[in-house]
């Protein structure tokens, strides 16, 4: 009998596409069958699910926690007795150049929001594309101030374009993980406190619609603003929520009644509620008063509002990526760390802080929160010694040559330091100026430390006394962070 090897083949391979086939089939199944659920508002407060929903949120950043503790971090937010986290998205880490985008490791955002609702969270997704949050340049690409002509944080469509493209590839990693998709992002919100910065409602509307169009619903949409900016930041089809910190221990019942008066159908939501404080290089550090916040946040809970605490947990701004306030004249940069005087310190331990409001939230809730997780201790680190070195003269690049100097951003470099060299013809005395000095200057002679200027302290001018024939002048610059508040962040190039 002759065998047709063919139709053996083929019918191996038909058994085996099945084989492999089936077990997918059923994963998509599942896929498509996972509970999706409403959240809307009703009567001016949230539902879910057509019950009414009080969100005790706790905000925490992704790129501020290592990827391996953002589980531990979940689970401390359940012990305190919170339902929802909420975290800014960072463009600048996820399109570090104009179009290559980067949501793998500590920035898969997606997988952060996946890891909170394992842990039993709901989400709220502040995209931006602002975000202030003390972060380089408010979350903005350093590449956006190339083109010197682009207006930052308006409607120039040259602005506009990049952030609907930008919003557009976000919407692909996080629309899919909305609550009607059986995902647990709850809200989303429009812009962020575009009150404090202008009062452009077009502007707004464009992001509200770019948006829409990534695949964001419009019943989860929303804004935020400070109480006295609110008319300004936000738009009358979305609910309005409010920042505030506690000044007073009636800071929130003041805030509520402006809310109530600007929008007296609800909801009722504090977005971000201070409960902590950043840190500037060369302050001290941040005490802020948890008696004021643990009223104010009694209070709001007793009224049945929402609220979420800016911050639960700060961490670090680890890298190039702490920012810095402006009024246009001051600059302050911010420190490294996040700590932020949040319940959870910078290294996630559990503060007396956490423990009040733990309280305060057990006896709002009525609920028994789970036991607060135990801490992991701190590493010991044997001393040793660094033996080796290199001097900065032997690892410089190939120079561009230009007849004025350029920036950073001219210069497609977003972080770090710049070096501008020229040749000096002595014997001379004079005074350097650097009119715009962004931020930090060490000046050389002939390779010689001749002085340094900070942009922090005001200094832009050192008096050089060159008594060579000739002399290399070397002025190397560090950008410290770009501003990330007011509107001097649009002429912040380094």
């Amino acid at each position: 009998m002759r065998t047709n090897h063919r139709f053996l083949t083929e019918t191996l391979l038909t058994i085996l596409l099945t084989l492999v086939l089936l077990p997918l089939s059923v994963v998509l199944e599942a896929q498509e069958e996972s509970p999706s659920h409403s959240f809307t508002v009703v009567d001016g407060q949230f539902s879910l699910d057509g019950k009414p929903f009080q969100i005790l949120s706790g905000e925490m950043h992704y790129p501020r926690i290592p990827r391996e503790y953002w589980r531990d971090r979940f689970r401390m937010a359940k012990a305190m007795g919170l339902n929802t986290v909420t975290t800014y998205v960072f463009w600048n880490v996820h399109e570090p150049e104009s179009g290559k985008y980067d949501f793998s490791g500590n920035n898969d955002v997606a997988e952060f929001i996946r890891e909170a609702q394992q842990e039993g969270l709901y989400v709220v997704l502040r995209p931006g594309p602002y975000i202030c949050a003390e972060w380089e340049f408010g979350g903005y690409p350093a590449w956006l101030l190339k083109d010197h002509s682009m207006v930052i944080r308006s409607g120039d469509p040259l602005y506009t374009a990049a952030v609907d493209r930008w919003i557009g590839r976000l919407g692909r990693e996080l629309a899919p993980l909305q609550i009607g998709n059986g995902g647990p992002i709850l809200l989303v919100q429009v812009e962020n406190e575009y009150g404090s910065f202008g009062e452009d409602h077009v502007y707004m509307e464009h992001l509200r619609q770019s948006l829409l169009d990534s695949g964001f619903t419009a019943s989860q949409l929303y804004t935020a603003d400070g109480p006295e900016v609110l008319k300004k930041g936000s738009l009358p089809e979305l609910p309005a929520a409010i920042n505030f910190g506690a000044s007073d221990a009636h800071a929130a019942e003041e805030s509520f009644l402006t809310l109530k008066q600007f929008r007296p159908e609800g909801p009722f939501f504090n977005s971000e509620f201070w409960a902590g404080w950043f840190d500037h290089w060369g302050g001290p550090h941040a005490y802020t008063d948890t008696a004021k916040q643990s009223a104010n946040l009694r209070w709001m809970l007793s009224q049945g509002y929402s609220v979420s605490l800016y911050m639960f947990h700060g961490g670090t701004s680890f890298g190039w990526m702490n920012g810095a306030n402006s009024d246009g004249k001051d600059y302050e940069p911010d420190v490294t760390s996040y700590d932020y005087d949040a319940a959870l310190d910078e290294s996630g331990r559990p503060t007396s802080k956490y423990f009040d409001f733990r309280e305060i939230l057990r006896h709002a809730s009525g609920k028994t929160p789970p036991p607060v997780p135990a801490t992991a201790p701190a590493i010991s680190v044997p001393e040793f010694k660094l033996t080796e070195a290199v001097s900065l003269w032997d690892t410089l690049p190939a120079p561009i040559h230009s007849e004025e100097p350029l920036s950073m951003e001219d210069l497609d470099q977003a972080y770090g330091y710049i070096l501008y060299r020229t040749k000096l013809v002595g014997p001379v005395q004079g005074e350097l100026a650097l009119d715009e000095l962004h931020d930090y200057a060490q000046v050389f002679l002939n390779r010689k430390l001749a002085g340094t200027l900070d942009r922090r302290l005001g200094q832009n001018r050192l008096l050089l006394d060159l008594k060579e024939p000739a002399a290399e002048l070397d002025i190397l610059v560090e950008n410290t962070g770009r501003i990330n508040f007011t509107i001097a962040l649009r002429g912040e190039r380094k």
